[in-house]
C-alpha cells in the first residue's frame, strides 16, 4: 500500500475487510485491525561495506526524501569533549574538495530541495527533500561528504563553527527564558559518568578545546558504513536507484567497528535533588522531573498516555486544578521524554503573580497522589490514546517523516517496519498499567525540582486576591452601594508586590 491517504483511512477506519452487513466488532477486535493496516512498506538491503539500505517507495507525489542516520551522539563523546557529536553535525556542512562550502545548500536549492540535520543523545542525522528528478544529486552529495568530510577539516573550518555552536547555546539555552533549566536538568537527573550527565550542546571549556585531530578522530571512528544506515523514500524506482546508492555510497571503505556504545541503568535517587534558577523572566515557573523508561521499554508509552491525561486540554487534570480552577498557574505541560537508554519525565508548570512555588508544590502533589492512588477513568485513558492514534496517522502524511520513522526504528529495534508494534504498545495500556507506573516514577521523593525566578527578585510569595465588593442593599427604591474598607486600613491588591 502506498498511498498516504490509503494508510491513514486504513488505520483511522479499520472495518475495511468486513463485510457490510457484518456486526460492529469489540473495541479489542477493532484495535486488533488498526495495528495490523498501520503499515510504511520498505525493502532493506546491506552493502558490502555495512551500510544498511532502506527503500520505500510512494508515488502520490513528485518528492523523494533521503534520511541519512549515524549511530553516534552525545552520549559516544569523550570526557572533555562534550558537544562533539553535534559540532560535528555543523562541520558536515563546510564543505568537501568538489561540493565546495556553501555549495551543498546552493546546488540542492537550486534544484528546489532543501535539507538540515540533528543530533541528539542517541543518533546523528542528515535529511534532504527535493522533486524527484534531483534525487541522483542528494545521494552523490550525501556519499560525497560522508565519504570525505572528515579528513578535509581545517583549523579554519573548525573555528568557523565552533563559534557558531557556541553562539547557538547562547541563543537557544542561556538567553532564552527558563533555558537554562535545559543545561542543568541532565546534571541533575543523571549522575556522574552516566552518558546522558550533560546536555547535547556540549559546554564552552570542551568546544574550545577541540582540535583538528580531535575531529578527524571522531569521523575515522564513528562515521564508518557499518555505523550508518540510509533512507530514501518518495517516488522513484527501486530498480533504477539501487545501482546509484551501490555506485556513490558503496565506494566507501569500512572502517573500523565503533565499538559498544555507553549504557547505564535507570538511575535512582534517595532525596530529591533541588536548585534555584535566576533568569531574565517575568513570571517564575517550576520544573519537577523524574527518571523513567527508555523509549520502547516496558513503561514508556504509559507514561506518554500519563502525560496527557495529566495536561492535554483543558479538562486534563492538572490545569483544571491549577490553571481553571485554583487559578494558580498559567500553564502546565508534562512529557515523557524518551531516549534510547533512560528517558524522564518532566512537569513544568508556570505561576501566576503572587502565587509561591510552596503553594504550587503542594496542590502539585496533591493531584499525583489522586493518580497514585486511583486508576484513570476509561474515558481519560480512551481520549488519551486517541490522541496519540492521531499522531501516528498525521506523521504518515510526510514522506520525509516516513523516512526518519523507518531510520529510528531501525536505529533502535533492527526493524524499520516497527510502527505498528509501537502502535500497540498504547492500545495495550490499560488503566492498571498506569496506576504502576505513576506509583514508581512519580514518587514524592527522589525527584528533580527546580525553581527559576525572575532575576534579583525574591521568592514569589503568596499574595491573598483582592476580596470582592459585594453589594449592600439601601433604602427601597434606593441605589446600592459597595462595602468600603475600614479608615486607615489598605486594601491587598491583586498585582502586590512580591
Amino acid at each position: 500500500m502506498h498511498s498516504r491517504l490509503a494508510l491513514a483511512v486504513s488505520l483511522v477506519v479499520g472495518l475495511s475487510s468486513m463485510p457490510a452487513d457484518a456486526a460492529e466488532p469489540a473495541a479489542p477486535a477493532r484495535q486488533e485491525n488498526r495495528a495490523a493496516v498501520l503499515d510504511i512498506p520498505f525493502t532493506k538491503f546491506q552493502l558490502s561495506n555495512g551500510l544498511t539500505v532502506i527503500f520505500h517507495e510512494d508515488h502520490t507525489q513528485p518528492l523523494v526524501a533521503t534520511n541519512l542516520s549515524v549511530n553516534v551522539g552525545s552520549r559516544d563523546e569523550p570526557a572533555k569533549r562534550t558537544g562533539f557529536a553535534h559540532l560535528f553535525e555543523h562541520l558536515m556542512f563546510m564543505g568537501t574538495d568538489r561540493v565546495p562550502e556553501k555549495m551543498f545548500d546552493a546546488w540542492m536549492e537550486q534544484e528546489g530541495g532543501s535539507n538540515n540535520a540533528w543530533t541528539s543523545n542517541d543518533r546523528t542525522v542528515y535529511h534532504d527533500v527535493a522533486p524527484s528528478h534531483a534525487l541522483p544529486l542528494l545521494l552523490w552529495m550525501e556519499a560525497d561528504r560522508v565519504s570525505t568530510l572528515g579528513r578535509q577539516i581545517t583549523l579554519a573550518k573548525l573555528d568557523a563553527q565552533r563559534d557558531v555552536v557556541k553562539n547557538e547555546r547562547r541563543q537557544t539555552s542561556e538567553n532564552e527564558p527558563y533555558g537554562k533549566a535545559e543545561l542543568v536538568l541532565p546534571e541533575l537527573l543523571f549522575p556522574e559518568g552516566h552518558p546522558y550527565h550533560h546536555p547535547v550542546i556540549g559546554s564552552h571549556e570542551d568546544l574550545t578545546a577541540a582540535s583538528v585531530d580531535d575531529v578527524r578522530g571522531f569521523f575515522a571512528r564513528h562515521y564508518v558504513p557499518q555505523n550508518m544506515s540510509l533512507v530514501v523514500a518518495g517516488d522513484f524506482d527501486a530498480a533504477a536507484v539501487k545501482p546509484l546508492v551501490e555506485r556513490f555510497f558503496g565506494s566507501i571503505p569500512r572502517g573500523p567497528e565503533p565499538g559498544a556504545r555507553p549504557t547505564a541503568p535507570q538511575p535512582k535517587h534517595d532525596a530529591d535533588r533541588r536548585q534555584t534558577i535566576d533568569d531574565n523572566v517575568s513570571l517564575p515557573k517550576l520544573i519537577v522531573a523524574w527518571p523513567s523508561p527508555a523509549h520502547l521499554a516496558p513503561g514508556d508509552a504509559e507514561l506518554d498516555l500519563l502525560s496527557q491525561v495529566l495536561s492535554a486540554g483543558k479538562g486534563s487534570r492538572l490545569y483544571k486544578t491549577l490553571v481553571y480552577e485554583k487559578k494558580l498557574a498559567q500553564s502546565v505541560e508534562a512529557a515523557q521524554m524518551s531516549m534510547a537508554v533512560g528517558s524522564y519525565f518532566t512537569i513544568e508548570v508556570l505561576l501566576r503573580p503572587g502565587v509561591s512555588f510552596e503553594t504550587i508544590e503542594r496542590t502539585l502533589e496533591g493531584e499525583l497522589d489522586q493518580i497514585r492512588a486511583t486508576p484513570v477513568s476509561t474515558e481519560e485513558l480512551t481520549r488519551a490514546r486517541n490522541a496519540f492514534e492521531s499522531h501516528f496517522v498525521e506523521r504518515l502524511q510526510s514522506v520525509a517523516t516516513r523516512a526518519s520513522l523507518l531510520n529510528g526504528y531501525f536505529a533502535e529495534t533492527g526493524d524499520p517496519g516497527f510502527i505498528a508494534k509501537d502502535l500497540r504498545r498504547y492500545q495495550d495500556a490499560t488503566p492498571d498499567a498506569l496506576l504502576g507506573l505513576a506509583k514508581t516514577t512519580l514518587t514524592s521523593t527522589g525527584r528533580v525540582l527546580i525553581r527559576i525566578k525572575p532575576a534579583g527578585a525574591p521568592d514569589p510569595v503568596d499574595v491573598p486576591p483582592e476580596p470582592k465588593s459585594e453589594p449592600q442593599r439601601g433604602p427601597k427604591g434606593g441605589a446600592t452601594k459597595s462595602v468600603q474598607a475600614p479608615a486607615g486600613r489598605a486594601t491587598t491588591s491583586g498585582g502586590a508586590k512580591r
